[in-house]
C-alpha cells in the first residue's frame, strides 16, 4: 500500500518527467478506457472509470475511478481513485497506490515533457491560470525542465490564488496573485491553464512570440481554455492522438467547424520524445499542447514509484 505522501516524497519532477520521456519511446498497450454508468436512485448518475495499461515484457496497472456527484452532500469528494500495479509475468497483485495524488503528478509531468521540446530554452515568466490542486503540481514541474523565476496566479476566485500563493512562498521562484489575466498573459513565457471551462479563458491574440501555451484542464469535447486564434496562431500539439482529436474541446471544436485542420496539428508527445516530428523551430514561434491524459503516463509514474519505495 502507498500513501499519498510517499507518491510525492518518491516522485521528485526532473526523475518523473525523464521516465515519461523513456514510456512514451517504449511499447506500451493503452487500450480504451472503460466507462461505466451507475444508476443512483436518489442522486445524479455515479460513474466508474477502468484505465488500463501494460509494457512488453514489463508491468500492468490499472486506475480505477469514481465519481459521485452526491457526494458534495455528504461533505466527501466527488472523484476518488486508486492504482493498481500488476506483475507482468504473473498477474500478482504488487502496489495498491494512491490514485489521486499519482494522477496530479503524471499530469503535471507530462505536461512539462512537452515543455521541454517546446517552450524556449529561455523561458523564465509562468502564467498559472486556475489554482485547483492540479496547479501546484503544474507549477514546480515547469519549473523543474525551464528557469522559471517568476510565477503569476490567476483564479476566477482570488481567494484560492492567494492560498496556492502562500503554498509555494518557500519555491525559487517569486510568486504574485494576478486579477487582469490578460495584460499578465502578454508577457508570460509560459501560460499553464487548468480549468474546468467551457468558454476560452485565454485568447489567442494575447500570446506573444515565443510563447508556450499548455492547455490541461479541458476533458470534453465541449470544453475550451483558448479560442480559435488561440490554436490558429499556434504550432499544436496534443499528448496522444487519440484524445486529442476525440475528447479535447480546444481541438475537437475547432477541427469539426473546419476552423483548423488535422494536418495542422504537428504531432503528439511520443512523436516529440521520438523525434518522428519537429519541435520549436525559433524563437518566435507560438506552441500549443493539449493535454487529456493517457494511461501509459499512469504506468510509467507507477512503475518509478515501486521502484523507489
Amino acid at each position: 500500500m502507498i500513501s499519498a505522501a510517499q507518491v510525492e516524497a518518491a516522485l521528485p519532477f526532473a526523475d518523473l518527467v525523464d521516465k515519461l520521456d523513456e514510456a512514451f519511446k517504449a511499447d506500451v498497450t493503452v487500450p480504451l478506457r472503460h466507462h461505466h454508468t451507475l444508476a443512483r436512485a436518489d442522486e445524479p448518475d455515479a460513474t466508474l472509470l477502468l484505465m488500463p495499461a501494460w509494457r512488453a515484457g514489463g508491468a500492468i496497472g490499472v486506475k480505477q475511478v469514481t465519481i459521485f456527484p452526491g457526494n458534495a452532500a455528504r461533505d466527501l469528494p466527488a472523484v476518488n481513485g486508486v492504482y493498481f500495479l500488476l506483475d507482468g509475468a504473473t498477474g500478482e497483485p504488487k502496489a495498491v497506490i494512491d490514485g489521486a495524488v499519482l494522477t496530479v503528478r503524471r499530469t503535471a509531468a507530462a505536461s512539462a515533457l512537452a515543455a521541454r521540446h517546446l517552450a524556449r530554452a529561455d523561458a523564465s515568466r509562468l502564467l498559472m491560470v486556475g489554482a485547483g490542486k492540479l496547479a501546484p503540481n503544474l507549477i514546480r514541474a515547469h519549473a523543474a525542465v525551464r528557469p522559471i523565476t517568476d510565477v503569476a496566479i490567476w483564479n476566477r476566485t482570488r481567494k484560492t490564488a492567494e492560498t496556492l500563493a502562500e503554498e509555494l512562498a518557500g519555491e525559487d521562484f517569486a510568486v504574485t496573485v494576478v486579477d487582469d489575466v490578460e495584460s499578465t498573459a502578454r508577457d508570460a513565457d509560459i501560460i499553464s491553464c487548468a480549468t474546468i471551462s467551457n468558454t476560452p479563458v485565454v485568447r489567442g491574440a494575447w500570446l506573444k512570440p515565443g510563447c508556450h501555451l499548455d492547455l490541461v484542464g479541458g476533458f470534453t469535447p465541449e470544453m475550451r481554455e483558448t479560442d480559435d486564434d488561440g490554436v490558429t496562431r499556434a504550432s499544436i500539439y496534443v499528448d496522444t492522438w487519440e484524445g486529442g482529436l476525440n475528447e479535447a474541446g480546444d481541438i475537437v471544436d475547432p477541427l469539426n467547424r473546419g476552423v483548423i485542420a488535422r494536418e495542422d496539428i504537428v504531432g503528439d508527445i511520443a512523436d516529440l520524445v521520438s523525434g518522428r516530428c519537429r519541435a520549436r523551430q525559433a524563437d518566435d514561434e507560438i506552441t500549443l499542447c493539449k493535454l487529456v491524459g493517457t494511461a501509459l503516463t499512469d504506468l510509467a509514474a507507477a512503475e518509478l514509484l515501486y521502484e523507489r519505495v
